[in-house]
Parts: structure tokens; C-alpha cells; sequence
């Protein structure tokens, strides 16, 4: 198949997910092409069967305050679809590039070609835009005339169609792990240089947005660390750095929190770590969550969304309410309680990451498309849909 990637080119578990599904597919055979406004974070280097299309969008008109990406992208996705004769778009998020997908499908319908896509939903799109009354109708319209649409989690499945007067039915396929990179090597020297003592390390990975809770992170750790000499490892960057940078301060934890800022060998990170935090508001599925799992990392988290579809309370780790610092500092010392414990923990969290090997789910994608282009085969035109 040759098939159109669109998403966000940034270091969210939306555009790693459809980075690393484009790179999984093309190794099996697959023609990808990656259409966006920047190469993709995780596309590093020249990769057999696929191609990059960056999307200019003529910004130096002086009638715009803003450049119209939409119209670009529209146009960009046409022109590659003519070019390289594509059989299949895949857009990641509703908005957007679902409605931008269904502009270029209907102008290349007018040119005598019909071509699917299908559209993966990720969770801020429906939870955070989509509650914004301004964008329902177009997230609900581009849903309903995607030819496919999947879903990270059952729960985002669940939160789209409580929400939204959803037509057809969602397609629920798990984000993945690839196991060549997320894997425990041994790392003892890299560990050492971070706790010379043998102080417990503790890590947390995120954009520092508001609903990652980054300074519920900071409140955790100060409880642990008055009870265990142990270390944090902050990853990422975002509008709350500076307010935790802060918070750090002014809890006198500066020498024992190291900010660490965006960085592309995460793997190398987790595996020094000993528990993974991820106390957010909101989480789809908390891709974050199953990288850390994959190098052996039990998680203390919030049960929000489809955490708890992936972080299995007492067995990978522990979940709990939003905010319930002093009960998520309270689990991490029962995983540090011994060596057992945590030898135990770090077991189970490897064996349920296993369930979420990119090799398992790179073939769930490869039937759905086929099912979206047999379908559109025996229906040339747009389809009518009821609610």
C-alpha cells in the first residue's frame, strides 16, 4: 500500500505514535509519506520506502495575521496523492487535519479519484478541543465522514461517542511499544553519575502542559524524599517548567531535581529509573506510561481515561484520584519497600507492555486499511451517513 501520513511533528504521543507506525509499516513493505510542516521528531535519518513532504503555507501574504496551514495542507495532500498515486490517508487527530482530509478528498473527487481516509483520534482532540463548543461541529462532522476511525484507548473510544452524535462505528487500537528501542539495558555507570549514594531514582516524562500535573510530581517526590534519599528526573518542556522550577525551590529540592529538558534517547532515561509518575488530569492512553513499562519501570499514576487500561492497579503499579499526592507518594514507597517488591513490580510491568508490541499492533492497522479500501472499492462516492 502506499499511504499518506498526517500529524503533529512534535515530541506528543500523537505524533510519535504515527512517526513510529509509518517507520513499522514501511519496514514491512509499505510505501509512507509523511505530509506535515516539519520533519517529524522521531524521523531521524534516511528510512527505506519513506518519503517527507513538508507543507509551506505562504505566510508572507499581508492580508493573513495568520497563515492558513489548512488550505496548504489541503492542497499538499492532493498533490502528493496525484504525484506518487497514493492509496490511503491516515490522519492523526480530528482537528485539523480530519476536516483538511475530507477538503482533499472531495477535490480529488471532482478529478475522478476517490481516496479514503481514515482518522486516528488521540484524545485531546475530543477531550480538551472538542469541549470547546466552537469546534463540535467540525469535529463531529470530520468523524463522521472519515472512512475509517480508530481510537487509542477504550475509553477515548467511549468519551468520543458520549460526546459527539458519532455515525459509524470506532475501531479501538492500542498505542504500542517498540521493543528494539524501550528495553532495560544495563546502564549501572549512567546510574551511578546520577545517584552516587544509591538513592532511589524517580522519573516523569511530559510536555510540562497544566494537565500533566508536573507540580503534583514535585509534592510526590518531596514526600518521598524526606522518608528516602532518592533523586527526580524531570523530562520535557512546556508552560509549567518555569512554575516547577520554582516550586523546586522553594521546597528546598533544587540539588535533587535535575530539569532535564526535551531529549530523544528517553529509553536511556528510564533505564536508570526506578518508578515512573504520571499523576495527570486527563490521559487517553499515557503512552509515557507504557515506554517506562517497557524498560521495566512500575508506574504510580492518576486512573483517568485509558491509564488504567495500561497501568494495572497492584500488579504494575498503582493508581489513584487526581490529586491524591500524599496516597501516590504512599504507593511509591510500598513499590520501594524492598527488593523484592520492587523486582516483583518491575516484572509485571514488563510482561503487560509485552501486550502492546508494535509487532502485534502494526498488523491490526494493516487489515483496517484494507477493510477502509475494500469498502471504498464497491462505494466510489462519499457515503451518506444516518444518526
Amino acid at each position: 500500500m502506499k499511504i499518506g501520513v498526517v500529524c503533529y511533528p512534535t515530541y506528543g504521543g500523537s505524533g510519535v505514535l504515527a512517526t513510529e507506525l509509518g517507520l513499522g509499516l514501511a519496514r514491512r513493505g509499505h510505501e509512507i509519506h509523511f505530509i506535515t510542516y516539519r520533519r517529524p521528531a522521531r524521523l531521524g535519518f534516511f528510512h527505506e520506502n519513506v518519503f517527507y513532504h513538508e507543507v509551506d503555507s505562504g505566510a508572507d501574504y499581508p492580508l493573513f495575521e495568520y497563515a492558513p496551514y489548512e488550505t496548504a495542507l489541503a492542497s499538499k495532500l492532493v498533490d502528493v496523492v496525484e504525484n506518487y498515486a497514493l492509496d490511503l490517508l491516515h490522519v492523526h487527530y480530528a482537528v485539523p487535519h480530519a476536516a483538511v482530509a475530507y477538503m482533499a478528498r472531495k477535490i480529488l473527487l471532482s478529478r475522478g479519484r476517490y481516496v479514503p481516509f481514515v482518522t486516528t483520534l488521540h484524545g485531546t482532540d475530543i477531550t480538551l478541543v472538542g469541549s470547546n463548543p466552537a469546534f463540535a461541529p467540525t469535529i463531529t462532522f470530520a468523524i463522521n465522514k472519515s472512512d475509517g476511525v480508530t481510537a487509542v484507548s477504550e475509553s477515548l473510544r467511549k468519551d468520543t461517542l458520549d460526546n459527539f452524535e458519532i455515525c459509524r462505528p470506532i475501531e479501538v487500537i492500542y498505542n504500542f511499544i517498540d521493543f528494539k528501542r524501550f528495553r532495560r539495558d544495563n546502564k549501572e555507570h549512567f546510574k551511578r553519575a546520577i545517584a552516587p549514594n544509591g538513592e532511589h531514582i524517580l522519573i516523569h516524562v511530559s510536555n510540562f502542559r497544566p494537565v500533566k500535573r508536573v507540580d503534583d510530581v514535585i509534592y510526590i517526590f518531596k514526600i518521598i524524599h524526606d522518608q528516602t534519599p532518592s533523586k527526580l528526573l524531570l523530562i520535557g518542556d512546556g508552560p509549567e517548567r518555569g512554575k516547577c522550577e520554582d516550586l523546586s525551590r522553594r521546597l528546598g529540592l533544587t540539588k535533587d531535581i535535575r530539569f532535564l529538558g526535551k531529549q530523544d534517547a528517553v529509553e536511556e532515561l528510564l533505564a536508570v529509573a526506578d518508578v515512573f509518575l504520571l499523576p495527570s488530569a486527563s490521559e487517553s492512553f499515557g503512552l509515557a506510561a507504557l515506554e517506562a513499562m517497557a524498560c521495566e519501570v512500575p508506574v504510580v499514576s492518576s486512573n483517568v481515561g485509558g491509564i488504567p487500561e495500561v497501568n494495572i492497579d497492584g500488579q504494575t503499579g498503582f493508581t489513584s484520584g487526581v490529586g491524591m499526592v500524599d496516597k501516590m507518594a504512599e504507593d511509591v514507597m510500598k513499590i520501594l519497600d524492598s527488593k523484592e517488591s520492587l523486582r516483583g513490580f518491575r516484572t509485571r510491568a514488563l510482561e503487560q507492555a509485552a501486550r502492546f508490541d508494535i509487532e502485534a499492533m502494526i498488523p491490526k492497522y494493516e487489515a483496517y486499511y484494507q477493510k477502509v479500501l475494500d469498502e471504498s472499492r464497491v462505494r466510489p462516492e462519499e457515503p451518506v451517513l444516518d444518526c
